[in-house]
C-alpha cells in the first residue's frame, strides 16, 4: 500500500481541487467547459513532464532532479533505483567476464567459442598462437573456412563431444594439435585445442625403444634356444641331473620369444597407420580351424570346445590380424578355464546390422575393478597364475589394437565363479555375405 501512496495522494488532491473549483463554474452554467479546459491543462502538464522525463533518461538517469513535482517524482525515483541496480549488475557481469577471459587467456590450451553454424564468437590468446586466429577480422568467420585440413572439416561437421582429432598445426607441420569440440551454451560449442607434440615424441620414443629392443632380443633368444635344443636332443641319459634345468630353460626361452613376438606385433600395429588392405575372410572356416587348435592346446585338460557359427557371415578384414586377435581370445579362455570346463565360440549377426564374435568360458571369472584395465600392456589380474599358464600380458592389448584398426570394439563382461565373456563387435561396413 505504501508504494501507491504518492499516486493516491495526487489523485485525492487533484480530485478535491477540481471539485472545489468546478462547483462555482457549474453554478453559473460553465461546469462542462471547465472540466474540458482542466483536463486539457492537466494533460498538457503531464506531456511536459513526460518530455522532461525522456530527456532525463537520455542523460543516463544519473540522479533524480529536485524540482520534479507530484507523482512524477516517484516515477523518477523508481527508474533511478532500477537503473542503479542495472548498472551494479552490469559492472558485476563485466567483472566476471573479465575474470573469465583473463583465466582462459592464461591457459596454454586454445579455447574457441563457436556459434550454431560454426562461426567464431570468441577465442583466447593461445588460439592466436596455435591456430593463427586474428582479432577482430576472424570473429564471425566459420572455423572450417580458416582451418582447411580435410580431417578437421569432417570432424567439425560431425561434432561428437567425446571424439578427439589429432592433426598437424596449420602454422607449423612439426607441431601436432589435439582437437575436441564440447557442448557449450544453448546453440554454441567450445573448441579446445592442445599441443600434444611432446606427448607424441615421447610415444614415438617409447615405440622405437620397444621395437629396437625386441629386434635386438630375437637374435640372442634364437641362439639360446638353438643350443638348448641341441642339449635336450641328447636325452636325459646324457644330461643327467641337468635334464630338468635344461627343460625349464627351454620353457622360459619359449616364453621370452612369445613376449618378443607380441611386442613386435604391437609395435607394428602402433606404427602402421596406412589403410588396411581388406579382403574377404571366411570367418566360420577360420573359427572351425581355431577350435581344433584350441582342443589341441587343451590337451589333458579335456575342455569342451563348442562352436555356434553363422556359416553365411564373413568379414572384409586383414586375415592375419584377425587371426591374431581371435587366437588370443580363444587361447586365454582355454588357459584360464579349469580342466573339464567349457569354452564356446559364437559368430552371429547383430540386430543393428553388424556382427559379433564371442568367446564365453566357465573359468573363475574376473572381479569388476579389473575389467577396465584388462587391455593395458602387461596388466595382470593374478601375476602368478598368468606366468603359470604361460601368458605374456599382451594378448588383450593386441586384440584391442586389431579391432580398432577394423573399426570394431571389444566388450568384456565377467562374473566371479561363473565365467567371462569377451565379445568383438564389428560394424556393418565390414560385413560380407559368403557364397557357399
Amino acid at each position: 500500500m505504501q508504494r501507491f501512496q504518492p499516486w493516491l495522494t495526487e489523485l485525492w488532491l487533484i480530485g478535491t481541487a477540481t471539485l472545489l473549483v468546478w462547483l462555482p463554474f457549474n453554478w453559473f452554467g460553465y461546469g462542462a467547459e471547465f472540466l474540458i479546459v482542466a483536463l486539457a491543462a492537466y494533460l498538457a502538464w503531464h506531456l511536459y513532464q513526460l518530455r522532461q522525463f525522456v530527456f532525463w533518461l537520455s542523460q543516463n538517469a544519473r540522479a533524480v532532479p529536485d524540482n520534479v513535482p507530484g507523482v512524477w517524482h516517484e516515477i523518477y525515483h523508481q527508474i533511478y533505483l532500477a537503473q542503479k541496480r542495472r548498472r551494479r549488475t552490469k559492472r558485476r557481469l563485466t567483472q566476471i567476464i573479465g575474470e573469465f577471459r583473463d583465466s582462459t587467456n592464461a591457459l596454454h590450451d586454445a579455447a574457441v567459442t563457436l556459434g550454431s553454424y560454426g562461426e567464431i564468437i570468441w577465442f583466447n590468446h593461445a588460439a592466436r598462437e596455435l591456430l593463427g586466429l586474428r582479432t577482430p577480422q576472424d570473429v564471425g568467420q566459420r572455423i572450417s573456412n580458416l582451418l582447411r585440413h580435410p580431417k578437421f572439416v569432417e570432424f567439425e561437421a560431425r561434432s561428437e563431444s567425446e571424439a578427439v582429432l589429432e592433426i598437424p598445426s596449420p602454422l607449423d607441420v612439426n607441431l601436432t594439435l589435439s582437437f575436441q569440440i564440447l557442448p557449450y551454451r544453448q546453440g554454441q560449442r567450445l573448441l579446445m585445442v592442445r599441443d600434444v607434440t611432446r606427448v607424441h615424441k615421447l610415444e614415438q620414443m617409447r615405440q622405437d625403444f620397444v621395437a629396437n629392443v625386441s629386434h635386438e632380443l630375437r637374435t640372442p633368444i634364437t641362439v639360446l634356444m638353438g643350443y638348448l635344443e641341441t642339449l635336450s636332443s641328447g636325452g636325459e641319459e646324457k644330461l643327467g641331473r641337468y635334464a630338468r634345468p635344461v627343460s625349464q630353460m627351454q620353457q622360459q626361452a619359449l616364453r621370452m620369444r612369445a613376449i618378443v613376438d607380441d611386442l613386435l606385433l604391437l609395435s607394428r600395429l602402433d606404427t602402421e597407420h596406412n589403410r588396411l588392405k581388406y579382403e574377404p575372410v571366411d570367418v566360420p572356416a577360420l573359427l572351425k580351424t581355431m577350435a581344433d587348435d584350441a582342443r589341441v592346446l587343451s590337451g589333458n585338460q579335456q575342455h569342451e570346445i563348442q562352436t555356434e557359427l553363422d556359416d553365411n557371415l564373413g568379414l572384409m578384414a586383414a586375415p592375419k590380424e584377425l587371426q591374431s586377435a581371435f587366437g588370443n581370445l580363444i587361447a586365454n579362455a582355454v588357459r584360464y578355464t579349469p580342466a573339464g570346463g567349457q569354452v564356446t565360440l559364437r559368430w552371429q549377426c547383430e540386430p543393428g546390422g553388424g556382427a559379433r564374435f564371442e568367446v564365453v568360458d566357465t573359468g573363475p571369472g574376473i572381479e569388476a575393478q579389473h575389467l577396465p584395465r584388462l587391455t593395458e600392456r602387461f596388466y595382470r589380474v593374478d601375476a602368478g597364475r598368468s606366468r603359470e599358464v604361460g601368458g605374456t600380458g599382451l594378448g588383450l592389448a593386441i586384440v584391442k589394437h586389431v579391432l580398432e584398426r577394423h573399426g570394431a570394439r571389444l566388450q568384456i563382461s565377467s562374473t566371479v565363479g561363473v565365467g567371462s565373456r569377451f565379445a568383438c563387435l564389428f560394424p556393418a561396413s565390414v560385413i560380407t555375405v559368403l557364397k557357399r
